[in-house]
């Protein structure tokens, strides 16, 4: 059970407060409400380069990680399609060093066509590295864009075209930077050796003075039922064909979220789940394969991916999942098999929580969708599935009609 406090300034921010006196350091957590699904279509990846431009500098602090080194610190990011979050950690007698850095970049983040150029480089490169020219880089680009036809999951993060990034103007930042990063819009939590009225104090001489901002109401389309199989083939230079099955699931808040999660866990959770025990270890169709979900806010996709093993033909190994799939969904699992999924979900749990910047990050992740309370309900959800669930989900999320089919083929 993690405990904490909460409350809100009269700017909007919402603060969580989780004390640890076993640890001599503390975090600091700031959870935007902004990621790649608020993004203009033809604007994509302003989320992601603000990630970078968030590093840039602000007015009062002109190098962000300067004054965080002096204080022992550390610090991160990461941007999702549904959020943007940032953390500090540092020893807990330096925690107000964090607060200004924070503030101040939340207030008066340095715009300059210099700091925008900088960051737009590095974002380009990093485009260009990881999804242009590595090795089955751009396979979501490819899979995101069958399984989306309005809902804006159909772009990764890093953008949907480079030229979005390249053609960035200083405007356009600005614009982002007003409408998303605001009071109203984030989630403060603070773990760590720390107390709740130290907290409030720092809290209300740093953030309280930041204007509100207006609230944004999102408003996404939602994506229409898939009602017949898409399939597309590409042709690349890479080692290995590859396959890649994607399959429509609910939202995170979903009743039947929970099922879908065990399932990824029972084909795909170890050299003795289902996917690799028979397709890699006994048929040695494949030489590796996957099953997972993109843990997004909205309804997202269950993925198996695959990368087929030499000599074996496309339509054989797509066959074989298929197979594979029908037999979960007409003879279900067994009661060891879902303790067995069971057992390794609330390991990763117990695991994760004892870790502080995991702790903090969490929080601020349950407060976004719905309260933090439910961080420590969420095993609870997963131990009340039953196998017969397990089938019913399974016969839902692999149906034919579902069903979108990446063949990402090697050339020859």
């Amino acid at each position: 059970m993690i405990s904490f406090q909460k409350f809100t300034l009269e700017n909007g921010l919402r603060v969580i407060v989780h004390t640890d006196e076993t640890t001599p350091m503390a975090t600091l957590n700031v959870l935007y409400n902004v990621g790649a699904r608020d993004e203009d279509e033809t604007r994509t990846g302003f989320a992601h380069l603000f990630e970078h431009l968030m590093f840039g500098g602000s007015i009062n602090i002109p190098i962000y990680d300067e004054p965080l080194q002096m204080a022992g610190g550390e610090n991160n990011a990461y941007t999702t399609n549904d959020f943007t979050n940032y953390y500090i950690q540092l020893p807990k007698e330096n925690l107000e060093t964090a607060f200004w850095l924070e503030s101040d970049r939340m207030l008066n983040l340095a715009f300059s066509k210099k700091s925008l150029d900088t960051q737009r480089k590095v974002v380009c490169e990093e485009f260009k590295e990881n999804y242009l020219n590595k090795p089955y880089g751009d396979v979501f680009h490819y899979l995101r864009d069958l399984c989306y036809k309005v809902h804006p999951y159909k772009w990764l993060t890093i953008g949907k075209e480079l030229k979005h990034i390249e053609e960035a103007q200083l405007q356009d930042v600005k614009d982002f930077f007003a409408k998303h990063y605001t009071p109203c819009n984030a989630i403060l939590c603070v773990a760590g050796n720390v107390q709740l009225e130290a907290v409030k104090a720092l809290c209300e001489k740093w953030f309280a003075p930041i204007p509100a901002g207006n609230l944004y109401n999102r408003s996404l389309p939602t994506e229409p039922k898939q009602t017949e199989a898409r399939k597309l083939v590409v042709v690349k230079e890479v080692p290995v064909t590859a396959i890649y099955k994607a399959y429509h699931i609910g939202d995170r808040l979903s009743p039947t979220y929970h099922a879908a999660d065990l399932i990824t866990e029972i084909l795909s959770g170890g050299q003795s789940a289902r996917l690799h025990e028979t397709l890699v270890k006994n048929k040695k169709l494949f030489t590796s394969i996957e099953c997972y979900h993109m843990g997004t806010l909205d309804p997202g996709i269950i993925v198996i991916d695959g990368k087929i093993a030499e000599g074996v033909e496309v339509a054989t190994a797509d066959g074989a999942i298929e197979d594979a799939l029908k037999l979960l969904m007409q003879e279900g699992i067994t009661e060891s098999e879902l303790q067995k999924a069971k057992n390794k979900t609330e390991a990763m749990i117990t695991f994760e929580d004892l870790n502080l910047l995991n702790r903090a990050n969490n929080l601020a992740f349950y407060e976004l969708i719905g309260k933090a309370e439910d961080m420590n309900t969420e095993w609870e959800k997963y131990n009340v599935v039953t196998a017969e669930q397990i089938q019913t989900e399974a016969q839902n999320i692999f149906s034919q009609t579902n069903t979108n089919t990446l063949w990402y083929m090697a050339k020859k």
